[in-house]
């Protein structure tokens, strides 16, 4: 099974981090200027030790360093920045054929979502390394039912499953409208259940509009109260 807890530890790959792969790397020379001598020394050493190589989405978001703002860089380089494993998903009520996951107007509330207005925080980038699309059905139509629905893959849910997804950030498509069947994981004993591994992860800058978007031919099958789950799991930087 696909272990989603690797690379818990802290980024051990500070080399790649900070984009030491020359002398004339003139963002990594101005932030290791900018330090003091103590805590330069103490940056210049973890560069220096090689260490375990990273792994799972940690390794993923190696690769995509060059295209990080430079004021996040200098946050990872300088350690007022580090880098963490996440999932960050909405909830979201299955009440026509189009359902938006993430909306500017969402705020932040445990158990529905973990962003505001459908944008990462200030200093947070996010790298995609794979989306989990769940659904099920509440006993009613409250909050705390929807909070407390159980869900499940969408095999039993065939008028999602036939249904399509795509994401876009700031306007730009980082996934094109692709089959919801992706999700079907039931019966893949190394992967988890509705989760879709990308084969080209994506990078999502901080404060750009995230748009994930589900797309239904038909709602006919579906129960009243029924909501689905969209999760996006990665590397992101944090404080």
């Amino acid at each position: 099974m696909l272990n989603l807890m690797e690379g818990v530890d802290e980024y051990n790959n500070q080399g790649a981090l900070v984009g030491i792969d020359g002398v004339n790397n003139e963002e990594l020379m101005g932030a290791l200027r900018r330090m003091n001598p103590i805590q330069r020394q103490r940056t210049i050493n973890k560069m220096a030790y090689a260490g375990i190589p990273s792994r799972g989405s940690r390794a993923e978001m190696e690769k995509f360093f060059a295209e990080l703002p430079s004021y996040i860089k200098e946050g990872l380089a300088g350690g007022t920045l580090r880098l963490a494993d996440t999932v960050i998903y909405s909830i979201k009520v299955v009440n026509s054929k189009t359902i938006k996951m993430y909306e500017p107007q969402d705020d932040r509330q445990i158990g529905l979502r973990n962003i505001s207005n459908a944008k990462l925080p200030k200093n947070q980038a996010f790298l995609v390394s794979g989306i989990f699309l769940l659904a099920g059905t509440a006993a009613d139509a409250t909050v705390d039912s929807s909070m407390a629905t159980n869900f499940t893959g969408l095999e039993t849910f065939p008028a999602i499953a036939n249904g399509e997804f795509s994401l876009t950030c700031n306007k730009k498509q980082l996934i094109p409208e692709t089959s919801n069947i992706v999700f079907k994981t039931a019966s893949f004993h190394n992967l988890p259940l509705g989760y879709y591994k990308l084969a080209n992860p994506r990078l999502i800058q901080d404060d750009v509009l995230i748009e994930l978007t589900v797309e239904l031919g038909t709602i006919t099958g579906i129960p009243a109260n029924s909501y689905l789950f969209a999760g996006m799991h990665g590397t992101i930087t944090t404080p």
